[in-house]
């Protein structure tokens, strides 16, 4: 019973971690539909900010973290301004947007290992981390944060999409483009502020994760895969959709790999992925 209880709280702490990568990425894909490569090493750059922000201010964590998923969201709309605008001025298609964000991505990575070296670093001491016990199980504080925020999150990004006049052009853009500027949306900036709150939520689920486990500057492609599949399995375009696929990913993950070698750990994933493309490609929550 304990080892139950101990996989089902890792499977549900691993599952609030993909829901959150999953985020940004379901908003970002649904809007432009196009596979942003650099969204997981962008989120990368929120950790890091608040690495170097850590060494070198004694500022609290919250105000370092603010500072840290906003760095990241400035840097993806001027990546947008400067990379993706230009090319969809040009009816570039979802085939050249992958490719010039394969090269976003290769150039952020080689930056942050650049600057910060290939070493993996936590984004806390291990003294300051507080355990509590949970029916057999136990849990840290930054994994309870995540559990919460992986629900409180969703809801105002929710709320921010269906009740606003923002959200509303964001669903006008993705649903059609055209349509959406003749009836006098402006897309390129509701384009431009998709891609700076997509990075905010990436830059939120990676500091999340380097609180957890920690960081190194490597890790954005197995960040963004996570999200990819924890959205496909959920569904697309779907802000409930990526963290229902999120737990689901998490669970069976950490069931999976309690009766296989750790090292298939990532394995299960694709082969969920898989099955959900044969069966279910568009998901548990499709229309």
């Amino acid at each position: 019973m304990e080892v139950f209880v101990q996989l089902t709280l890792n499977g549900l702490i691993a599952g609030s971690l993909y829901a959150m990568l999953a985020l940004g990425f379901n908003l970002l894909y649904g809007t432009v539909k196009f596979f942003d490569v650099a969204y997981g090493t962008v989120g990368l750059v929120a950790a890091y900010t608040i690495l170097a922000f850590g060494r070198t201010y004694d500022l609290p964590i919250v105000l370092v973290g603010l500072v840290g998923v906003a760095t990241a969201g400035l840097l993806n709309y001027l990546i947008y301004i400067l990379v993706y605008k230009p090319l969809r001025t040009r009816k570039a298609s979802s085939m050249v947007m992958l490719v010039a964000s394969f090269g976003v991505f290769s150039v952020l990575q080689a930056l942050i290992a650049m600057v910060f070296s290939s070493q993996f670093f936590s984004l806390r001491n291990s003294e300051s981390v507080s355990m509590f016990k949970f029916a057999e199980g136990s849990v840290t504080d930054v994994q309870v944060i995540t559990i919460l925020f992986s629900l409180v999150v969703p809801l105002v990004l929710w709320l921010l999409l269906s009740k606003t006049k923002f959200g509303r052009a964001v669903r006008a853009v993705g649903d059609n483009e055209e349509v959406a500027n003749i009836v006098g949306i402006n897309s390129s900036k509701i384009v431009g502020w998709t891609f700076f709150l997509s990075a905010v939520l990436a830059g939120l689920a990676v500091t999340l994760v380097g609180l957890d486990r920690g960081v190194e500057p490597y890790m954005g492609l197995a960040l963004l895969l996570k999200g990819i599949v924890a959205s496909i399995v959920g569904g697309i375009g779907y802000v409930w959709g990526g963290v229902l696929g999120g737990f689901v990913l998490g669970l069976v993950e950490n069931f999976g790999s309690w009766y296989l070698p750790s090292e298939w750990k990532d394995t299960i994933a694709f082969v969920v992925l898989v099955i959900f493309l044969l069966f279910r490609p568009r998901g548990i929550l499709k229309r």
